[in-house]
């Protein structure tokens, strides 16, 4: 079988069912590594927090954080901390974007070239440092290591449609198939974020996980995809 041939038979295998014993112990497995490995993180790189939260703070000194709103798991409003990337008042789109700019985040809510980002939030961006905080959004439970990325509410519901409750019906994740799949590479447009991302609701297993894990390895170390 060649491999267009095998990735069209993974796609068409059936969703895995979420109940039972097996689903049970997956999620408590995947809880488990959530605590131990983002725990664990916390303590050894405290000392990185703290130089990213000083470099940060000198660049503007401007906010330290930026707390995005997303949507969790069920439909909850949840608060996801990051490193701000962007300059202060970031949040008024017509005064900070061209009309073409503002036309194409309005479309992939994202700009290849945004603006706004500081020259610090670039290099934070790039090496996927800026994510750092989503640490302890994973330690307390509001999001996974693995999962659908968290959404903003217009995006879920403009962008998944119908697929929206389906979507949000796992935990969302720090990283997922679409972070492992090249992210700017894969957009709204074509379809194939969302075909990723609901791809593994269907199909999310212990070994779809360590899959996902070693390809967001890489694509960091080759900077694949990130904008």
């Amino acid at each position: 079988m060649d491999k267009v041939a095998d990735d069209k038979a993974k796609e068409e295998r059936p969703p895995r069912k979420k109940s039972g014993f097996r689903w049970l112990c997956y999620r408590f497995t995947k809880r488990a590594f959530d605590i131990l490995a983002s725990g664990l993180f916390l303590i050894l790189f405290s000392w990185l927090y703290l130089i990213l939260a000083l470099v940060v703070k000198l660049s503007d000194l401007g906010p330290v954080f930026y707390r995005h709103e997303r949507v969790g798991r069920n439909g909850k409003t949840i608060y996801i901390p990051k490193f701000r990337s962007m300059k202060r008042n970031a949040d008024r789109l017509e005064d900070m974007l061209t009309p073409e700019e503002l036309e194409q985040y309005r479309q992939e809510y994202k700009l290849d070239n945004d603006p706004r980002v500081t020259k610090i939030g670039r290099f934070l961006r790039r090496t996927s440092l800026d994510e750092l905080p989503n640490i302890f959004a994973i330690f307390v439970g509001k999001i996974s290591v693995i999962g659908p990325r968290p959404l903003m509410r217009e995006e879920l519901e403009s962008k998944y449609g119908e697929n929206a409750e389906k979507l949000v019906s796992i935990r969302p994740g720090m990283i997922g198939m679409w972070a492992a799949n090249g992210r700017s590479n894969c957009t709204y447009e074509s379809g194939e974020r969302q075909r990723l991302e609901l791809y593994y609701v269907d199909h999310c297993s212990v070994g779809l996980d360590i899959k996902i894990i070693f390809k967001t390895i890489i694509g960091v170390l080759k900077r694949d995809g990130a904008k």
